[in-house]
């Protein structure tokens, strides 16, 4: 490929090349209702699966210290892009998001890479697709839960209403930024609605089965979702780990990536 860089600034270019280069470790599989997944897999290592949030990728984590570590220290590293995100389809439909459809893709993409044990690693949403995924998958020996508190095992949980209402046109004060920075990187409005009217949604009393060992880590500034000690305590055996940090910057610093090695 031939970049024709006269007038394009120095950044623009830099930013069309890493996705170039990005682009080339895609892959993907048709999961059980032939939506296409896409996912990048690096490393050879013991495989760790990276989920990323809301409105959001599997290329958020590529910058961050954490993903830079585990491949340092010689880990295979997983991230897909969920349903409605990234690379993968984005369906329009109900039923395209129902009855857990997000962790059926992440069961079929172990099964694909044919993955007998691995860790995961899941933030803000991401926790919350890992958190009912711990409940179905014996694979996983370890995950962590980050940015995440005790809210989302609420089924009427209030900020969950608010932000699919805000995809569909009904914005508040809270989530009128979120809207506007969706619109801003060209994101499906409509599966983004979908994806929380659709949001797994685990118990606590559910929470009390997972038999993996669970670090729950968030930043010590990071309480929109609720209380992370309280998620910590409805999980057998959890660990608890505050980092310095606000929601949206916590999972990027290095004090959560050095955490998170030490507990794997």
């Amino acid at each position: 490929m031939v970049l024709n860089t006269k007038g394009i600034s120095v950044g623009f270019v830099a930013f069309l090349l890493a996705s170039v280069f990005s682009n080339a470790q895609v892959k993907s599989f048709n999961s059980f209702d032939g939506v296409k997944i896409a996912y990048s897999d690096e490393g050879n290592g013991f495989p760790v699966v990276l989920i990323h949030g809301f409105i959001n990728s599997r290329t958020s984590w590529d910058k961050t210290e954490l993903k830079k570590v585990l491949l340092a220290k010689g880990y295979r590293v997983i991230a897909p892009d969920l349903r409605g995100n990234g690379d993968s389809d984005k369906p329009q439909s109900d039923e395209a998001y129902a009855n857990d459809a997000e962790v059926r893709d992440l069961k079929l993409l172990a099964n694909k890479l044919q993955l007998k044990e691995y860790d995961a690693v899941g933030y803000s949403r991401g926790s919350i697709v890992l958190a009912k995924l711990l409940t179905q998958e014996n694979r996983i020996k370890k995950a962590v839960l980050g940015g995440m508190g005790v809210d989302f095992t609420n089924p009427d949980w209030d900020r969950r209403h608010m932000f699919a209402a805000a995809f569909v046109g009904k914005t508040t004060t809270e989530t009128k930024g979120a809207v506007v920075y969706a619109k801003s990187i060209g994101a499906d409005l409509r599966s983004l609605h979908l994806q929380q009217k659709h949001q797994p949604v685990t118990s606590q009393k559910a929470l009390g089965s997972i038999s993996a060992k669970v670090l729950v880590i968030a930043g010590d500034e990071d309480t929109d979702n609720g209380d992370p000690k309280a998620l910590q305590e409805a999980i057998p055996n959890a660990q608890l780990q505050l980092v310095p940090g606000e929601h949206n910057g916590t999972y990027k610093t290095a004090a959560f990536g050095e955490v998170i090695l030490k507990f794997l």
